[in-house]
């Protein structure tokens, strides 16, 4: 994710708010940068060891990948119209498009 080349070029503030954006707690004291940037430097590798302990989110079977392609098939594409339509309510809403 992070090198720690990068964090380290990160202020204080800016690490706080990473933290903040992935719902991390410093290790230690969160007066230095280094808690914040033990912390993010370790959090990929605690999330794959989770998800391989089968804790929170788990990787879906091949199976359930069938299935999901089986409903996106039966979906279709929508017409050039029928997005035109999505993108002129999503305007009305008063919605920014994201990406």
């Amino acid at each position: 994710m992070f090198t720690r080349t990068e964090l380290e070029l990160l202020t204080l503030t800016q690490l706080k708010i990473l933290c903040n954006r992935y719902g991390l707690r410093p290790t230690g004291n969160p007066g230095y940068k280094v808690s914040y940037i033990t912390t993010l430097m370790a959090f990929p590798a605690l999330a794959i060891s989770q998800m391989k302990d089968n804790r929170g989110l788990r990787i879906p079977s091949f199976e359930s990948y069938q299935h999901l392609s089986v409903a996106l098939d039966e979906m279709n594409q929508p017409t050039l119209y029928q997005f035109s339509m999505n993108l002129h309510r999503i305007k009305l809403d008063g919605k920014e498009l994201q990406g």
